[in-house]
């Protein structure tokens, strides 16, 4: 934490001068709750001690300790015993006031005239703000801190600070990722999709979005083709279009995305196979083979993401990279909705004359992702944890998605879900005249939170009556009262218990 005498923290704040026309003290509160205003002093900073300040500022003793008395007589300071002074907690609850502009601040630089890439244009995210205080959040790709593992986390992170494996790690590793981890990705997760790499076909990323930036920015530029699933996943749509890609919505339907509708031209074709996003449906097996035939027919290269392929499925199917026989397919995959999204680890199993290009372009991006932690999730698979884990929270969705159903069923009779096993989440039709996305600030009133449909339309302008309600991060008994909720919000009076 910042210590109160830390000067260079404090020397641009406090400025006082012989010459003004205001008297010392009053110089020193006006520095004060400027600062405060601004923002520029944290709740958890303690201020200078009356002395140092005073011996900083060439200034009697009494003469700060006034000025700190008047300020938390007036609220904007409070004093706390042998601790000294701080902001007043409630000041900074209230709105900032907005920042006075400087003479040569008048003319401001237009940011957006010089950027190359719109990335502010493209489609935001789910606001998820707070989402672990609400009472039912059906949010999708969330945690349920009451199934992470902790104890086994801080077991691994405990073993990684150790001094021998500190050395493994703490150097620059340049391009390259911790072995120990392509290790344990090579034999415990990537055969559970029946995929078997080479270490040099295995590359680490940041999570599944920066697996997908790292493609877009290698392999697209302006006017590349891009087949992709519409509905499909929103963040993949906008880091293709950043690319100055071409997508073609394509659709699907109960079989997953129809292959036949794929344009020749394509380039690219981006499929969530093994349950589509958002639907949650699996590419039945002959369109499998049919995507992959065209693809070597028309000489494409397919994106597979392994959107929540990680849990125990009742009839799993294997990845399209384990049929692979041309190198045709890049498989990304991700550990978030197993251990936790804000880890923010993921991988890309690719030939290996492509896996180096990607260390390359890493390399310049970032290096490689944080050692210390690849060390800890590669020590958490080590150990089976991963394994153990698995298994307890595909049984905990498996009796959450089966009560979800029943709440639907029970409750929302008009919505038709789409009831595919597996996943984390499950896909709604609402009846024909449904906002989606007005349903949601209706419910979110009454501590609902879903997710409406139109973002994961390649025309999202328009109101859907679709809607996805995740069920990782809500525990078994809030899912019956959240959904009653849900269905007073959408204007039915909840049935009878």
């Amino acid at each position: 934490m910042p210590q109160r005498n830390d000067s260079a923290i404090w020397s641009g704040l406090f400025r006082i001068s012989a010459e003004s026309g205001q008297t010392l003290q009053a110089q020193i509160r006006q520095a004060i709750v400027a600062a405060i205003l601004d923002r520029q002093i944290a709740a958890s900073m303690p201020l200078p001690s009356c002395r140092i300040l005073a011996e900083k500022l060439g200034v009697a003793r009494g003469t700060v300790v006034l000025a700190f008395q008047q300020l938390v007589d007036q609220g904007f300071l409070v004093a706390r015993e042998r601790r000294g002074h701080f902001v007043n907690p409630e000041v900074l609850a209230t709105p900032a006031k907005p920042q006075q502009k400087s003479a040569d601040q008048a003319s401001e630089i237009d940011w957006k005239a010089r950027r190359q890439i719109a990335a502010s244009d493209m489609p935001r995210a789910a606001k998820l703000d707070n989402w672990i205080k609400s009472s039912y959040p059906f949010v999708y790709g969330q945690f349920d801190p009451a199934l992470f593992p902790t104890a086994e986390w801080r077991e691994c992170n405990r073993m990684a600070l150790a001094v021998l494996e500190i050395r493994n790690w703490a150097a620059d590793m340049v391009d390259r990722d911790d072995p120990l981890l392509i290790e344990q990705i090579q034999a415990r997760l990537l055969p559970r999709r029946g995929i078997f790499a080479n270490p040099d076909e295995i590359i680490v990323t940041l999570g599944a979005q920066n697996a997908l930036y790292m493609l877009a920015t290698l392999l697209m530029t302006k006017g590349t083709k891009v087949a992709m699933e519409d509905p499909g996943y929103p963040d993949a749509r906008s880091i293709f279009r950043l690319a100055g890609a071409e997508l073609h919505p394509t659709p699907v339907d109960s079989e997953g995305i129809v292959t036949s509708a794929i344009p020749s031209d394509a380039g690219f074709v981006f499929v969530t196979p093994s349950h589509h996003c958002p639907t949650m449906v699996p590419l039945s097996a002959e369109r499998r083979q049919d995507l992959l035939a065209r693809a070597s027919r028309n000489n494409q290269i397919i994106i597979e993401d392994g959107y929540d392929s990680q849990l125990l499925d009742e009839a799993p199917q294997q990845a399209l990279k384990s049929v692979d026989r041309s190198g045709r397919v890049i498989y990304v995959g991700s550990m978030s909705k197993t251990l936790a999204p804000g880890l923010r680890l993921g991988y890309i199993v690719a030939s290996a004359d492509l896996i180096a290009e990607l260390r390359a372009l890493r390399r310049f991006m970032l290096r490689h992702p944080p050692s210390n932690n690849q060390r800890a999730v590669a020590l958490f698979l080590s150990l089976g944890h991963h394994e153990a884990l698995v298994r307890r929270l595909s049984s905990a969705f498996d009796e959450r998605r089966k009560r979800l159903v029943q709440a639907i069923d029970a409750f929302l009779p008009d919505w038709r879900p789409t009831d595919a096993a597996g996943g984390t989440s499950l896909w709604l039709e609402g009846p024909r005249g449904t906002d989606s996305r007005g349903l949601a600030e209706a419910a979110a009133s009454r501590s609902v939170l879903i997710e409406p449909g139109d973002r994961f339309f390649d025309r999202s302008d328009k109101p859907s009556r679709f809607m996805r309600l995740g069920f990782s991060s809500i525990a078994l008994q809030h899912i019956e009262p959240g959904i009653r909720e849900l269905a007073t919000a959408a204007g039915r009076r909840p049935a009878a218990a």
